[in-house]
């Protein structure tokens, strides 16, 4: 008797002993059931039309990708949400447009990813100026540093595949066509980074890049799509669309590339944890849109991209615009006016590259351009 009793009590410490270990080990964010988690997108909304644009059909996009693909996709501009009672509830982050600059928020968003929680990250999301601003996401994070330049206009491009072995770009050719967008390059050389493996990078055909000659790339080394191997965690270098800024219409989806929709529905299912192999978005757009800018697109007969509503381009233009290939606008791009000179064309104040530079406080200056529209503050790229 006092053997069996000797035994039991053994078992049951045993079994209490790896109990507890389990617990340990869990992640605080475990990966759900396959084809069920939440993903919760945190945006501004209230700079550059650009990124606005981006906003709106980001959020239509997605949402409709989660009720076709089994996750659930919630956006809000209230970023006291990134706290961590509310981040237990999700699998993932999204960043669309911004980046948290409260201490608080930046900690819970730190506590998150480095628990395991998933992150994927678009465009304007890693600009700065100073890393100071947040080192750890900057520099560890992201790995970028600062801004270095960027091209303009906005353009589609060729992105060669670096890593295809990655569950984010499982499936894909060796290239695949992007949307169109305006582009970064940032200060740190990414490929010297052994945390950082990019998935995807300019491929040398797709040079020159941009369509002012003071602003386009000629030739380098451009990472656009990247992950940090310690962390659940994409980030995208697209998410600018093309706009007539006098008409706020605007001329491009980011959502135009089937071969880029699906890398951003299976780096979402990684992110997640769900590596279940390839996604194939559906394909329901009713004509093609593959660009905006120098290089030839076309626009003709195209209201939607893959779900997401687009603007057909307008048959107007200021005058000196140059007519490039499918009636598109060619060698010039579209700011708050047009690039490529000074002052004002057609009577609307010229953006010569970015829009505003992030302050410290993560604000934006803004002027009065020469049209009385309020408009960001400027700055040359070099």
């Amino acid at each position: 008797m006092r053997v069996r009793h000797g035994t039991a009590l053994l078992l049951r410490l045993l079994a209490l002993a790896a109990l507890v270990l389990g617990l340990q080990a869990a992640p605080a964010h475990a990966a759900p059931a396959a084809g069920t988690f939440r993903v919760l997108a945190f945006y501004d909304g209230t700079y550059d039309a650009a990124h606005i644009s981006f906003d709106h059909e980001a959020n239509t996009w997605f949402a409709q990708q989660g009720a076709a693909h089994g996750f659930t996709y919630t956006a809000t501009t209230d970023w006291s949400r990134l706290n961590s009672t509310e981040l237990a509830g999700y699998q993932v982050v999204m960043f669309l447009d911004n980046y948290p600059h409260t201490a608080s928020q930046r900690s819970a968003f730190q506590s998150y990813v480095q628990n395991g929680g998933g992150f994927v990250g678009f465009h304007v999301s890693a600009f700065n100026t100073d890393t100071s601003d947040w080192p750890w996401y900057h520099n560890t994070f992201l790995g970028t540093g600062t801004f270095r330049s960027n091209t303009w206009g906005p353009t589609q491009e060729t992105l060669r595949v670096d890593d295809p072995g990655h569950p984010a770009t499982a499936g894909l050719p060796a290239t695949i066509t992007s949307s169109v967008s305006e582009w970064y390059s940032w200060q740190n050389d990414l490929r010297k980074n052994p945390a950082i493996d990019v998935l995807a990078s300019m491929a040398p055909s797709t040079f020159p890049i941009g369509t002012d000659p003071n602003q386009t790339w000629y030739s380098g080394d451009y990472p656009i799509v990247w992950t940090n191997r310690g962390y659940r965690m994409v980030y995208n270098n697209f998410g600018h669309n093309a706009m007539d800024y006098a008409t706020n219409t605007a001329l491009s989806s980011t959502f135009a590339s089937a071969q880029q929709n699906r890398l951003l529905l299976q780096e979402i299912a990684w992110a997640a944890g769900q590596d279940g192999g390839p996604v194939t978005p559906p394909d329901d757009s009713t004509g093609r849109i593959t660009g905006y800018g120098g290089k030839c697109v076309d626009v003709a007969g195209a209201s939607s991209a893959n779900g997401a509503a687009v603007q057909r381009q307008r048959r107007g233009r200021p005058a000196g615009i140059r007519r490039g290939c499918a009636g598109a606008p060619a060698r010039w791009g579209w700011s708050r006016g047009l690039l490529g000179g000074t002052g004002t064309a057609a009577g609307l104040p010229v953006r010569s590259a970015r829009t505003a530079l992030r302050s410290r406080a993560g604000k934006r200056d803004a002027v009065r351009g020469a049209s009385g529209m309020r408009c960001p503050s400027v700055r040359r790229s070099r």
